[in-house]
């Protein structure tokens, strides 16, 4: 992500909040599922991957993390908090974590959007780390996601049907 200096209109900054708010939204529901599939243990694809829970820690820790800090408007720390010690703690934290941040995301005014916030080196509109959210997320899920069947776990349906759980189309959603 490179650093952005634009001056946009209200209009575009709730649209754009709306959008990534609803977005985010969609897509809660699949991380869910996959971090409820995964199953107590340190099994990990490779000595130096993560393991499945905390992998699975790190998705939920993080885009908590990222809400969170979008709407204080200020990262400050780390997205790695001490990692709980169920599978089980690690979604009710998500789950809870999600709806508070989102709501508060969704509350952000266009100065709040607008106004350059500093990550990690990099100086952006605060609205920008609503994508980078999104894909870091997407990406950990993805990850996450292959190690389910190799755990002896199945694969939950995200954007389409899986051997496990396949598509029942938009009624069954």
């Amino acid at each position: 992500m490179s650093t952005v200096h634009v001056s946009h209109s209200t209009e575009f900054l709730t649209g754009v909040r709306d959008y990534f708010v609803e977005l985010l939204k969609e897509e809660q529901p699949a991380t869910a599922k996959v971090l409820a599939a995964v199953r107590e243990g340190e099994w990990r694809p490779d000595p130096k991957s993560r393991s499945a829970a905390e992998m699975a820690w790190h998705l939920a820790a993080s885009e908590v993390w990222f809400l969170k800090s979008i709407a204080d408007g200020k990262f400050e720390g780390t997205d790695e908090a001490p990692m709980p010690s169920s599978l089980h703690e690690i979604v009710t934290f998500y789950e809870k974590g999600f709806a508070e941040q989102i709501e508060r995301v969704a509350k952000l005014t266009p100065a709040q959007l607008a106004a350059n916030v500093s990550f990690f080196g990099m100086e952006n509109p605060n609205y920008r780390y609503l994508d980078f959210c999104l894909r870091h997320s997407i990406h950990h899920r993805a990850q996450l996601a292959t190690y389910l069947r190799p755990l002896g776990s199945k694969v939950p349906s995200i954007y389409g049907g899986s051997a496990d759980e396949p598509w029942q189309g938009p009624a069954a959603a």
